[in-house]
């Protein structure tokens, strides 16, 4: 009896719910929204690009491309957790020339510092200071140089809102800032106009010499394989002709770039023997898929790449001092990684980012055989990560970058001329070389506190930010039926 009164209730119970419930109540289904025209068309280039050849391809989502609004969304929906560098554009003309050291630019680079209260509590104001210059630059031709500190843009303060516009402006008025014991205070204002611009990434090249060592000194700032047979064989030849002794390169700033240069830069350098010999600088995986057709159809160039004996300068050293930073990634890990089986690598600096992937950049007319098709998007671009490296004792996945040998900060308030024996870095790889201290005039400290929050040297840090290989063969899809 007592489990009949249960069944009771309970079906007396839903009875009254059910009773409760109108037709009217339940609540309509969702239409979603399609997506249109042209964003299928582009939904359906990225899913095709990204299915074939991404290195994670068989870790994406399934999602519907006719219900995909933002093509941009899509993209970063389809990413692996992993993946933290893949981009897309719709302004793959303006990229691929960032590629080559082409783009509209005022011609420096900015670190982002914010003001911190007397709490401690950071505060939105921000200002800048210039890292570098590029010769024959807007902002050369307007006085600026490494250490400079801008405040205002336009008559207004820097701001974490407004920061950006000193690099996707056209025409652009700055406040300097002038650095002395109570803070900053407000100084003169210029202007510049942007242009377009070939950006040498050899941006100092000297040598010094001190106690008995002749040292080189090459600050390079992007690894772009057109100006290997220009200025980076100047720079090398130099240091050949007067018969360095030991060799600071200077990659602090440099986030990446193209598979040849780093290649081009690493045969330059290694010992003589290792490059003879064409001895593997780093090894590619790609997906399965590639992997197996790479290496069934003998492509050799898509599985690594070698050291190569061709190069103009080889100086054949046994050591090196690497310059680091955050910024330091991508190709500029790969030299140090693919060097380190080889010669002794000695880092100075900061703990770089953690780069350890490649990428290409893959255009409508690159994947489609129908020209007509993607008339409407020819201008946009995917650059997904396609493979890992290794270098010859397979050191990989080094997500939290490399650790310097010697932590020094690149102190910019003040800041040293690059190249000059007063700047920490340099004066650390000398110091080390030489087995000497280096004595000196103890420079000045800023006295308010300040956070340095990011640095920017582009509108294309992003993509630059990558290792680029050419991939010679994609199979070219026909235009889909949508």
């Amino acid at each position: 009896m007592k489990t009949y009164k249960h069944w009771l209730l309970l079906i007396l119970f839903s009875v009254v719910f059910f009773a409760g419930c109108k037709k009217d109540e339940i609540p309509p289904v969702e239409e979603k929204e399609l997506a249109s025209a042209l964003t299928l068309k582009i939904n359906s280039f990225i899913k095709g690009v990204m299915t074939d050849v991404y290195l994670w391809y068989d870790k994406m989502p399934n999602l519907d491309i006719k219900y995909q609004t933002d093509s941009k969304a899509y993209f970063d929906s389809l990413l692996y957790n992993e993946d933290k560098w893949s981009v897309i554009t719709d302004d793959v003309t303006a990229l691929e020339g960032s590629l080559e050291g082409v783009e509209t630019t005022f011609g420096y680079s900015l670190a982002f510092g914010r003001f911190v209260g007397q709490t401690g509590t950071p505060t939105g104001e921000y200002f800048a200071i210039v890292e570098y210059v590029y010769s024959g630059s807007p902002a050369s031709e307007a006085g600026l140089t490494r250490g400079d500190i801008l405040i205002q843009i336009g008559g207004v303060n820097i701001t974490d809102k407004n920061y950006i516009d000193l690099f996707y402006g056209t025409t652009i008025t700055v406040t300097k800032g002038v650095l002395n014991s109570g803070g900053i205070s407000i100084g003169s204002t210029l202007s510049m106009t942007s242009r377009v611009m070939g950006l040498d990434p050899v941006l100092v090249y000297k040598i010094i010499e001190r106690s008995g060592h002749k040292i080189g000194y090459l600050m390079y700032l992007q690894f772009i394989e057109s100006y290997d047979n220009t200025s980076l064989n100047t720079a090398l030849q130099y240091f050949k002709a007067n018969q360095i002794t030991d060799l600071v390169l200077d990659l602090r700033y440099n986030p990446g770039g193209q598979t040849t240069a780093a290649q081009y830069l690493c045969s330059s350098v290694a010992p003589l023997s290792i490059v003879n010999d064409k001895r593997r600088l780093v090894t590619f995986q790609w997906n399965d898929k590639y992997q197996a057709y790479w290496t069934s159809h003998y492509i050799d160039a898509q599985l690594g790449i070698s050291f190569n004996p061709d190069v103009a300068v080889k100086l054949g050293l046994s050591k090196v001092y690497i310059l680091t930073g955050t910024g330091t990634a991508s190709a500029s890990e790969l030299t140090i990684c693919g060097l380190e089986p080889y010669m002794n690598v000695t880092l100075i600096g900061d703990h770089t980012y953690g780069k350890y992937t490649g990428s290409t950049v893959i255009t409508p007319a690159a994947w489609y055989t129908d020209a007509a098709f993607y008339t409407e998007f020819k201008n946009w671009g995917l650059m997904p990560i396609i493979f890992r490296y290794a270098n010859s004792e397979g050191v990989t996945n080094f997500t939290n970058g490399f650790v310097p040998d010697f932590q020094v900060d690149d102190e910019l308030l003040p800041a040293s001329p690059l190249g000059d024996l007063s700047e920490p870095l340099l004066k650390k790889a000398v110091e080390d070389i030489i087995g000497e201290v280096i004595s000196g005039k103890k420079k000045g400290e800023a006295s308010f506190k300040f956070d340095i929050v990011n640095r920017v040297s582009s509108r294309f840090d992003q993509q630059k930010r990558n290792l680029f290989i050419e991939i010679p063969e994609i199979q070219k899809a026909v235009s889909p039926d949508l």
